[in-house]
């Protein structure tokens, strides 16, 4: 069996994984971060400060470990990795996993890190906060790079006219919806659920190698973190519970604007859970962007094709 048999309930620390980075904790948005720093080759004689952020947002039941083949990719920037709100060793309050707070903690790291502004990346949700930080602190945002993640409009257009992509997304959404199940169903079994999750949504490829076994690895250790499963549930909640509340309808309307920032977007061509039709309908909000697909991989370009995506990253972004 892949999952830690002795980490029942794991303690935090499990997500500070050795590497060629470093770990340190961050205090924004009232709340604590874990975050990962690549290595620069340069340490100790130029000011992490004085090069670009790029900051790296993972997505639903993952942590910061989901970028582990980018930190080192743009060597002439600051990259950055965070444990979301709620996720591995980042603080789990009880509230504040919706849009506008996301979009908070966003802007807050960048300050907290000492930048005026930053590039980031995300990966489905993710990449839903790098949309909203985006539109709502847009000078802080030099550019967004995302992967498997349509603007939020252009995806909820889609759910709704009939187009497959609600029968990819809303089964899962809707389930979540009740109390306590799903956080049992997620971590039971040892996570089983989690991997299986995974497995439905990867390109088939990935899931026969030594990386994806090693990352099924961690993940299914890092959710069984006490509070993780329910603050990842809460997400999705809100994804569905906010389109029936006048601040989901408020947080709709921010984002009905067109980015005049670069904006590079990446999917997967046999990603199951996202489709073609939202991507193709975030067109209009990005009328400059770069939609790029990724040949024979699922959900998780990032992990699955690393080198590709490295490339689009280090073309986007002018550091080669």
């Amino acid at each position: 069996m892949l999952f830690d048999q002795t980490a029942r309930h794991p303690d935090p620390s499990v997500v500070r994984i050795v590497g060629p980075w470093r770990h340190f904790d961050v205090h924004a948005n009232g709340i604590r971060f874990h975050v990962v720093e690549a290595e620069a080759p340069d340490a100790g004689t130029v000011a992490v400060t004085s090069r670009p952020l790029v900051l790296l947002l993972h997505g639903f039941g993952s942590f910061w470990w989901s970028w582990r083949h980018q930190l080192g990719a743009l060597t002439d920037a600051r990259v950055v990795a965070v444990d979301l709100r709620g996720y591995g060793g980042s603080d789990k309050p009880p509230r504040g996993y919706d849009g506008w707070t996301l979009a908070g903690d966003t802007a807050g790291l960048i300050r907290a890190l000492g930048h005026t502004s930053a590039t980031l990346v995300g990966h489905a949700e993710g990449g839903l906060v790098c949309w909203a930080t985006a539109n709502l602190h847009p000078r802080l945002v030099d550019a967004i790079a995302v992967v498997s993640s349509p603007h939020p409009i252009a995806l909820r257009t889609s759910t709704f006219r009939g187009t497959g992509q609600g029968r990819a997304l809303l089964p899962s959404l809707m389930r979540y919806q009740v109390p306590i199940l799903p956080e049992r169903t997620l971590t039971r079994h040892r996570a089983a659920e989690l991997e299986n999750l995974m497995r439905s949504r990867a390109g088939a490829q990935w899931t026969t190698t030594e990386d994806f076994a090693e990352t099924i690895k961690h993940l299914r250790t890092a959710i069984a973190i006490p509070g993780v499963a329910h603050c990842a549930l809460e997400y999705q909640r809100w994804a569905v519970r906010s389109q029936l509340r006048s601040e989901g309808w408020r947080f709709m309307r921010s984002m009905n604007r067109e980015l005049s920032i670069p904006v590079l977007h990446m999917r997967g061509e046999a990603d199951p859970y996202v489709l073609a039709d939202p991507v193709h309908r975030s067109l209009p909000y990005a009328p400059n962007g770069q939609f790029v697909a990724l040949r024979g991989v699922g959900h998780y370009g990032h992990e699955e094709d690393p080198a590709t995506v490295n490339e689009h990253l280090r073309r986007f972004t002018g550091r080669r």
